[in-house]
Formats: structure tokens, sequence, C-alpha cells
């Protein structure tokens, strides 16, 4: 994908406002069998398809908002509304599950590794967002896994575009463990990725629900912080169970969810032997 002319926070929030975002290629041949079988196509179907892809998803939601009705007055969050809005037919069309990530990154295999590991983590932090708001009896929760799936949005496209950029800052970090993420941001890119995702997303006119739910300095309010111990967890039990920050994440979920430490890590930790694993490349 040519970017070498893309310079600067703002070039890049031009570039992928309009660029065709790349999605998993597990998504689209799901999506494949859907449309094939009268019989499964629905919205909710196609949702559940979508569901595990955050760039699909905000591909979705990014054209949705592009072309929002004047009459429309409410905003939309979750994907199957999304998609009852704009019609199961009019998505394949309108929202083609296309490009492929495998396809765009060809030759890069390394890149494409790391990219699929931070979708793995975002989809696990997903999942954990969803079941801790049904616990709290959230009844929106959709809205709140949707946050969690796409809080690191632009780190994935970035994998996508300048995987080379990508891998040197992860070189540099791993050479120091003490270099903040942000610095080493700013020292290869020129920006850093918050400064990035607040910026697209309000480009893209996301709702601005999802843009609070995804905004980590919102974190005294239950939801988002819900939104923001998900992604740390799963970032940190990514590195293993025995990563030094997890006791941290257990306390602060046993206060989110009112139960103590160790009962909070109790609903993580039957987890751990898929804590890592990511299966191989589609």
């Amino acid at each position: 994908m040519a970017t070498q002319n893309i310079n600067g926070l703002a070039g890049w929030v031009a570039f992928l406002t309009s660029a065709d975002i790349p999605v998993l290629k597990q998504t689209a041949r799901e999506l494949d069998v859907l449309r094939q079988d009268a019989n499964m196509l629905s919205a909710r179907n196609v949702a559940d398809a979508i569901a595990a892809d955050p760039m699909l998803t905000a591909k979705l939601l990014r054209y949705l908002q592009q072309h929002k009705r004047r009459s429309q007055t409410r905003e939309v969050v979750q994907v199957e509304q999304a998609l009852l809005m704009l019609g199961v037919e009019a998505f394949y069309t309108k929202v083609p599950a296309s490009p492929h990530v495998q396809e765009a990154m060809q030759g890069q295999t390394g890149a494409l590794v790391e990219l699929l590991h931070v979708v793995h983590r975002s989809h696990r932090a997903s999942e954990f967002a969803r079941d801790w708001a049904i616990r709290l009896n959230d009844m929106h929760y959709e809205e709140v896994r949707i946050a969690a799936l796409l809080h690191d949005l632009s780190e994935m496209l970035l994998w996508c575009y300048v995987p080379q950029d990508m891998l040197k800052i992860r070189a540099l970090q791993q050479q120091d463990k003490t270099l903040r993420s942000r610095a080493v941001q700013e020292q290869v890119l020129g920006f850093n990725l918050s400064e990035l995702q607040k910026m697209l997303v309000k480009e893209w006119d996301l709702p601005q629900l999802l843009l609070d739910l995804m905004d980590d300095t919102n974190a005294a309010k239950p939801r988002v912080r819900n939104v923001t111990l998900a992604v740390n967890l799963a970032r940190h039990s990514a590195n293993g169970w025995s990563d030094a920050a997890l006791p941290d994440d257990y306390r602060d979920l046993g206060a989110l969810l009112r139960i103590p430490p160790a009962e909070a890590m109790g609903l993580v930790a039957p987890e751990e032997g898929n804590a890592c694993e990511l299966g191989t490349p589609h």
C-alpha cells in the first residue's frame, strides 16, 4: 500500500478516512457462507460474523456515519442495528469484506503476526468487557463490547499500512523496556497512537457514546472503567499469566465488580491456557 507520501498526524487522519480498510480473511469466508444460504442470512448472523473483526466493525460504522440520513436522529453503535438500518444486502455491496489483511500485507509475515496478536487481544478485551457489563446489569453491554474491540484500532491500522515503522517501534521497546510507548511512537511516527485514535474517530464522526467509552480520561465512569480494565487485562495477560501487572488488574476489577481480588482473578484465570494462544494466519 502506497503510504510514502503521507506526513504527520493530519495526513494520516485524512488517508485513513478514505482508505479501504482491510478485513480478516476468515471474516470474509464466514460472510460468504452466510450469503450463499438464504436460511442463514440474517442481520443477527451477519453481526455475529463481524463481531470478532475490529476492522470490519469500524469499516461498517464509518460507512454508516458517512452516509447518515438527515432523518436519522439516533446514534447507531451496535453492529446489528447498523445492519438493520443499512440492510443486509446493501451491506454486502457497499461495505464489502475486502481487501483481506493477509493479502494486503503479503510479504510482511512478521508484521502480520503482530497485527493478528493485536486483533486477538482486542477480541479478548471485548469479551471481558461484555461479560463484566452483563454482571453489572448493563442492558447495553454490546456498546461496551464494541468500545473495547475498537480501543486499539489505530494500532491495527498502522500495522497494516506502515508495518516497518511498527516493527521498528516494537524493536526499540524490546531493546529498552523502560521506554514509554508514547515516546517511542512519537520518535518513529511523529505522533502517538492515542492522538491518532482520538482524531480518527472524531473525523469519522463515530457516535459520541463510543468516543466517550474509548476515552481513558473518562475512567471515573463505571462503563469507561470497564473498557479500560478489559483492554489492560487483555494486554497484560497476552504476556503470560505471570505478568507483574496482573495483580493490580485483579484488584481494579474486584473494585469494579465489588468482589475480592481473588474472586476477580478466578473469573479470568481459568482461561489461562488460551491467554497467549493465537491461531495460524487464515
